[in-house]
This record gives structure tokens, sequence and C-alpha cells, in this order.
């Protein structure tokens, strides 16, 4: 981690996420559910090489946005996991996720996921800007992504109503 070149916030910001690979290794943790690193690189849409991979998964992990833990079931393998600071994100992935569909010409395949309209949303909630990638979050995401993403849409936390599929 290097001094920040000044202290505006979105400067800081870019400085930490701002290179060509980052926020690509975490789209891939927080919406592929891809969390070794032969996972993340074996799925890599955009053809990530070795040893940037390598070495932005190290810079994520010494800017605290990951966590690495070893895999008890294989000797070699580590796990890496998206810490407090990186949930932080996903209402920041969401939104870029969103522009990108509105603004450019993502591929109709990877769009699709995003712009699915959100029908399963509460009529209480469809007067509310709701990230429309919800709809298309695959099912075993992460559960503290899911907590992050009911806590940016004000929903109560499972178990304290009856149980509903709105995100799934």
């Amino acid at each position: 981690m290097n001094e920040p070149r000044s202290g505006c916030p979105i400067n800081q910001s870019v400085e930490v996420l701002g290179d060509r690979w980052s926020l690509i290794v975490m789209r891939a943790i927080m919406f592929g559910h891809f969390r070794t690193y032969g996972e993340l690189h074996s799925h890599s849409l955009e053809g990530i090489a070795t040893n940037i991979l390598a070495d932005r998964m190290k810079r994520l992990v010494e800017e605290g946005l990951l966590s690495v833990a070893p895999d008890f079931a294989h000797k070699q393998r580590t796990i890496y996991s998206l810490t407090e600071k990186a949930i932080d994100l996903v209402p920041v992935m969401v939104s870029l996720g969103n522009w990108g569909v509105k603004h450019l010409t993502p591929f109709p395949a990877l769009a699709a996921r995003l712009a699915r309209p959100v029908s399963r949303v509460p009529p209480a909630r469809a007067a509310r800007p709701v990230p429309q990638v919800l709809a298309g979050l695959p099912a075993p995401a992460a559960p503290l992504v899911r907590a992050a993403l009911r806590a940016h849409l004000g929903l109560q936390p499972r178990g304290q109503r009856p149980r509903r599929r709105c995100l799934r």
C-alpha cells in the first residue's frame, strides 16, 4: 500500500481498485462464487494471465479486500473470501453493472442477467431504485454478499420475517 496522491476519497478508491483487473477479480468472487486461484483463472471471461491474476489477488489481500485461508480438503489450495471492506463494494459493483447495461454494449447473454426485470421484489419496494443485477445473482452466491444486498435494499434479514424467495 503506497501513500495516496491526495486526500480525495475518489482518487484513493481509484488507486486501490482502478487498475485493469482488480474489479474483474472482485466481480468473479462476489457474483461468480469463485474462491480459489484455479477457479478464478479457469472461469475468467476476460482471459486474465496467471501472473496478473496472482499479482492482483496479492494486492487485494494487502488492501484488506480479500482474506486468505487454507483449504483443509486440499493441502496446496487457498480459499479467498470477501472481507467486510469488500462487501461494502457490492452496491457499487451492482451500480457499475447497471450503468454498463444502460450506456455500453455488453454481450446480450451477459447483459441479460443484469437487465432482467426484478419482478420478485415485493410491491412495497417497487418504488425504490432496485439493483437490476439482483435478479441475475446466482443461487450459490456468498451469504455475505446476499446479506449486503438485503441491507442495501432495506430488506429484513432472514429469520425475522416469513420465508420468501424474493432474491432468488
